[in-house]
């Protein structure tokens, strides 16, 4: 299935020499899932009150490719320098779906005319992470497939984000566009729990 995550091997090789620069300055693996945390709900803040400061729409693009960085190095510190723990998983697991929220969250001020339907968005993301951990509860394989993944996601708020500070809105459309990645989610969770089922049996 099509998803940005199958890029993440490339990406993790980029930011090598950051991980490198970080781990020589005794930064952990949960040091880095806390301050993606923290990234994601200045984000957050930053999207609300873009109305007011479109500016502030940049937020999304660059802080959204910042927050991916900081989810890769993450687990790429806690691999490759033996910091993987319980308290680890957890912490990176219940960040993403906290910070997925927040950062998504904005979406229900702005598009007040696809109100359920971005409720339905938000609920169904966590949803699909909530199906990526079944793979990892019966057979020891956290999913990310496609096709909207938490990188997917991320890529198209940060298309947004340009598209509307250069003042294009899709409010016209916005109905169409939330109803399609909804069930692009459905679709995403569906193949999780197959596959979690495939390499269980």
């Amino acid at each position: 299935m099509i998803s940005v995550y199958k890029l993440k091997p490339k990406f993790q090789q980029l930011l090598m020499p950051i991980l490198t620069f970080l781990h020589r300055r005794k930064i952990t693996a949960n040091q880095i899932t806390i301050g993606s945390v923290v990234l994601s709900l200045l984000i957050a803040v930053m999207f609300w009150y873009a109305d007011r400061m479109p500016i502030l729409f940049l937020a999304l693009p660059i802080g959204l490719f910042m927050r991916m960085a900081f989810n890769a190095l993450d687990g790429m510190m806690a691999r490759l320098f033996n910091q993987m723990s319980k308290k680890g998983e957890v912490l990176n697991e219940v960040g993403d779906i906290l910070s997925d929220v927040v950062i998504f969250f904005p979406l229900l001020k702005f598009h007040s005319e696809s109100l359920y339907l971005v409720v339905g968005f938000i609920v169904l993301s966590v949803i699909n992470e909530f199906c990526g951990l079944i793979g990892k509860v019966v057979a020891n394989d956290r999913r990310y497939d496609g096709p909207m993944g938490k990188s997917d996601r991320a890529l198209l708020l940060g298309l947004y984000g340009i598209l509307s500070l250069l003042h294009i809105s899709i409010t016209a459309i916005s109905v169409y566009l939330f109803a399609v990645l909804c069930l692009l989610l459905v679709l995403s969770s569906i193949t999780r729990l197959r596959k979690a089922l495939v390499v269980y049996e």
